[in-house]
């Protein structure tokens, strides 16, 4: 049996408001083994960034809060390395530049130059952005701009990778081909990843489980969907499968049926 990894109990968020406190979150729980992949999905305002922001340490729980490898987390740290929909490359450093910096954050001291050169490199081969590892973010595409994103966020060799929706701003074909890149990361590296979507179809091709959440105020863990397709996944081959279209239903009748957007109501 693999060993918990990541452990979320309790978890819940209130913030300040001039009507006074808005819960967010309440009662969220989610344990998590080593090398799992697990979606987060939900309508919007259903706090899938808010459980994002507390695993990163960026937020502190009003209640309950997240264990990683047997340690509270309550501060940022290397362990974890977010992947935002805003690549947020800075736009003076060309791709190799970007994936510098975080190197020498962790790794100064700790590598040699030119195992410090060895493994940025490296990382950018990870994403297929070795040809293009002296251009500046300006002369590059959406798609490749978020490969340097990824490559930065691996660089830093972090336990758990957090995505919030990493590939939500591309075309669906630059998508796609993105989504195949992370699969064939995530089989080599062996990472745990915590992915939020809006993409029913990225979600069952990505996960080991889908966490679907419940509408806000006050959201929680609705449903948790095991996904049992095997690995490695094919996107054409999965197209006609059976048990990848029930999945797919399934999530479909959590967010349309069991949990409509409170916006598509009539009054």
């Amino acid at each position: 049996m693999k060993k918990e990894h990541l452990v979320i109990t309790g978890m819940s968020m209130e913030f300040p408001t001039p009507d006074g406190p808005y819960k967010a979150l309440e009662n969220v729980n989610l344990r998590m083994e080593k090398g799992e992949f697990v979606s987060l999905i939900g309508h919007s305002g259903c706090g899938k960034s808010t459980v994002l922001n507390v695993v990163a340490g960026l937020y502190q729980a009003s209640e309950g809060g997240v264990v990683l490898n047997g340690k509270e987390v309550n501060a940022p740290g290397p362990d974890r390395a977010v992947v935002f929909q805003n690549h947020s490359l800075l736009p003076w450093l060309t791709a190799y530049e970007n994936v510098e910096l975080a190197v020498k954050q962790i790794f100064t001291g700790v590598k040699s130059k030119q195992q410090i050169k060895e493994w940025i490199e490296h990382n950018l081969e990870l994403v297929h952005m070795e040809h293009a590892m002296h251009k500046r973010p300006s002369e590059i595409s959406g798609g490749m701009k978020q490969r340097v994103g990824i490559a930065r966020a691996l660089s830093m060799e972090p336990e758990v990778m957090l995505m919030d929706e990493p590939f939500g701003a591309l075309d669906a074909l630059t998508r796609a081909h993105m989504q195949d890149s992370l699969i064939e990361i995530q089989a080599r590296l062996n990472n745990t990843v915590i992915m939020i979507t809006h993409d029913v179809d990225e979600a069952v091709l990505l996960s080991d489980r889908i966490v679907m959440m419940t509408n806000g105020p006050a959201a929680t863990v609705g449903e948790i969907l095991d996904i049992k397709l095997p690995r490695p996944r094919n996107r054409v081959e999965l197209a006609d499968n059976e048990e990848y279209n029930h999945y797919r239903a399934e999530v479909f009748k959590f967010l349309y049926e069991r949990q409509r957007n409170p916006a598509d109501k009539v009054a």
